[in-house]
């Protein structure tokens, strides 16, 4: 970016700092008996990146230094170069640079936010170069506003200023699933998708778990190795996605609240870690995910225990629990419904239970004979009272 006042004696220029791309060329040659000669082919030979003995490969890769302002991306950090010239011969006294990045909701001063510093005084044909960076936070349009105050030789004081606009735009596109297990255990499955332009390589991609729970990462090859499904390079081509799976498992004291448990919704924060091709740096940090909390009603029933492979005819035994998971004193009612299923209960049909206190606990073993093969499905039910 280029800017300069023909009324002013100093002239500014802002130059974005970044690192360059790659480039694949490819060589032009001819046959010896073509008009050109031996003109391209020697033009081939004296490349610096042709191999040695291998005149008609391609040039290969190189590096091309960056043509326009290109593409900013959330969660890297913006580094521009701020060049103030001197155009006269006159010395100009107490230059003072001022940087500011505008967003829609806030404005960050980047460089002479103190009035009393970063004042020069600039010779004639000279020079002052400040470097500036920003680790961007926010997507959507940014200004970049530059003044530039000095004091001429006449002794007036004079400024300009200058603003340059630029677009931020999202690297990664997450999206989540939640799974709400029986043993109150939470599994997330995230989905990172590259979306910019080129290959991005992840470094890290971690859950940051809310106080209630605890997470363990299942995305090893083996749980008790560090080696990841993904390779020792994740590199992840534009547009390719990587899925993510966790475990959360509720901390002891959240399992001694079932009522707050029950209630929490926010699981954590996604801590995103990557670099580009050239090996610059970006981070992304996730709202908090929100999960819809299970409906359980007053009484939750969970097994505890029951085998997975029965006799036909012999009888065996589930074992179930019954927790109070309101805030009032239940009296229960257990209940066995018949019909449907391959097999049936055994034993008295229906009873009552002992009363449970909120938060409190029961177990239940329940004989059952199968009289079918095959997989088999039953239902029992209770009903409650105060």
């Amino acid at each position: 970016m280029d800017s300069k006042d023909k009324d002013h004696i100093l002239s500014l220029k802002v130059m974005r700092l970044t690192r360059p791309s790659l480039f694949t060329g490819l060589s032009v040659g001819c046959d010896a008996r073509d008009l050109p000669g031996e003109h391209l082919n020697a033009d081939v030979r004296a490349d610096i990146a042709i191999p040695q003995g291998l005149p008609n490969t391609g040039v290969g890769h190189m590096l091309l230094l960056p043509q326009s302002f290109g593409n900013i991306y959330l969660g890297e950090t913006f580094s521009c170069c701020l060049c103030v010239h001197n155009d006269g011969k006159d010395t100009v006294r107490e230059v003072s640079i001022k940087a500011v990045l505008q967003m829609s909701n806030q404005r960050v001063p980047l460089l002479g936010e103190d009035d009393n510093e970063m004042l020069h005084q600039l010779e004639g044909n000279e020079t002052i170069n400040e470097v500036i960076q920003h680790e961007v936070k926010d997507i959507g349009t940014h200004i970049l506003v530059c003044a530039v105050s000095y004091l001429s030789a006449s002794g007036d004081r004079l400024n300009f200023r200058k603003f340059f606009k630029f677009q931020v735009m999202k690297p990664l596109d997450v999206k989540t699933k939640f799974y709400n297990a029986e043993s109150d255990e939470v599994y997330l499955e995230a989905g990172v998708q590259n979306i910019t332009s080129g290959p991005l390589c992840l470094e890290k991609v971690e859950l940051e778990p809310s106080p209630y729970f605890s997470v363990t990462p299942m995305n090893k090859v083996l749980p008790d190795s560090n080696t990841l499904v993904f390779g020792r390079m994740n590199v992840v081509n534009p547009h390719d996605t990587r899925q993510y799976l966790y475990c959360l498992k509720p901390r002891a004291e959240a399992r001694s609240n079932p009522a707050a448990l029950r209630q929490a919704t926010s699981i954590g924060k996604l801590d995103i870690v990557w670099r580009t091709n050239m090996g610059d740096r970006g981070r992304l940090q996730t709202s908090q995910l929100q999960r819809m909390t299970p409906q359980y009603g007053d009484v939750r029933v969970t097994v505890e225990r029951i085998p997975s492979v029965v006799r036909l005819e012999e009888q065996f035994e589930v074992c179930l629990s019954i927790t109070n998971i309101c805030e009032r004193t239940l009296e229960l009612h257990l209940e066995f419904l018949g019909g449907g299923g391959g097999s049936v209960w055994s034993g008295v049909s229906s009873r009552s239970l002992p009363s449970l206190q909120p938060g409190q606990s029961v177990s239940l073993s329940l004989p059952l004979v199968p009289l079918q093969t095959g997989l088999q499905i039953s239902d029992c039910s209770s009903n409650t009272s105060e």
